[in-house]
């Protein structure tokens, strides 16, 4: 199979023009995408995320969905509503904003549970049922959810089996000094993102996401993602370890990446850099060790299983 990453190349330099000083960010939210998944964003606001959302429907030529999270959001206001009409005597179903490509739904723990588990069945099925009526969603669909890290004031945090629904957790962090010079002396480029030409349409999505499933999985490397998984699974810093779901995006990301880097098989390194992403946010910690820092204590946790040669 001949990888044709230099589109993704290309449109990681277009996009880095609006989000300076985000380029991993902006990699890893393209690694989610081209493999099926879907994000979260913790962080504090006014760092991108929206920019970064609407960058990549622009970029791709696909549609664009918003929903602001907050306390008396219903589930039908994110999947929409069956309206009586009376011309025709029937209900005719109105979509809600779940039924684009791209959906943002910002500040996530700030809607209610029921609310949150409307998402569920959306992120993990590609469908929404609404008085009865199953509605397939569009492809390719990706979620990205933000949540605000500090503030924890009327907000529901969100369940195990919803933090597995996202392939990645990640943070955008602080643009560096000189990257923040830049951004204050170019000003706002919200109107320029806005006008941003697409260098692909849906159909060279959908065919590079088929490409990236074709990229070589070796033996060893399946046995390194088991190895991971048992560790987390038997440690006994963990109630609970890593799910098939997880498993699965551990093996889906590190193709995606193979595949950005040029190269039709995976190597442990794909694996690895990634780990930080996939795995804390899907373990749970032993009330014993609840205090302690999740995510360092999964990293060194993984740093004691043998890399394959």
């Amino acid at each position: 199979m001949k990888v044709r990453n230099e589109k993704i190349i290309h449109i990681l330099d277009i996009l880095s023009k609006f989000l300076q000083g985000k380029e991993e960010a902006l990699r890893l939210s393209l690694i989610t995408f081209f493999s099926k998944g879907h994000l979260l964003i913790e962080d504090l606001p006014g760092l991108g995320k929206t920019t970064l959302a609407v960058g990549i429907s622009k970029i791709t030529g696909l549609s664009f969905g918003r929903i602001q999270a907050t306390s008396d959001l219903l589930p039908t206001d994110i999947t929409g509503v069956s309206v009586y009409n009376k011309q025709t005597e029937k209900f005719e179903f109105h979509p809600g904003p779940i039924f684009n490509n791209v959906v943002l739904v910002d500040e996530i723990n700030r809607a209610t549970p029921k609310t949150q588990s409307a998402l569920l069945e959306a992120m993990g099925e590609k469908q929404v049922t609404v008085d009865g009526e199953t509605y397939k969603l569009p492809k390719p669909f990706f979620v990205i959810a933000t949540q605000n890290p500090v503030e924890q004031y009327g907000t529901f945090p969100l369940p195990e089996s919803q933090m597995d629904r996202f392939m990645m957790k990640i943070s955008i962090g602080y643009p560096s000094r000189e990257a923040e010079r830049e951004i204050i002396k170019g000003g706002s480029k919200r109107e320029e993102l806005y006008g941003l030409q697409p260098e692909m349409d849906k159909s060279e999505v959908e065919k590079i996401q088929d490409e990236i499933e074709q990229v070589y999985l070796s033996d060893k490397i399946i046995d390194y993602v088991l190895d991971i998984a048992q560790i987390t699974r038997k440690s006994k810093y963990f109630s609970a370890g890593l799910s098939i779901r997880g498993t699965l995006t551990i093996v889906r990301t590190a193709k995606t990446n193979a595949y950005f880097k040029g190269r039709d098989f995976v190597i442990p390194e794909d694996i690895k850099e990634l780990l930080p992403y996939t795995v804390p946010h899907r373990v749970i910690l032993h009330e014993t060790y609840e205090n302690s820092n999740g995510k360092e204590l999964v990293l060194s946790v993984l740093k004691e299983i043998p890399v394959p040669a």
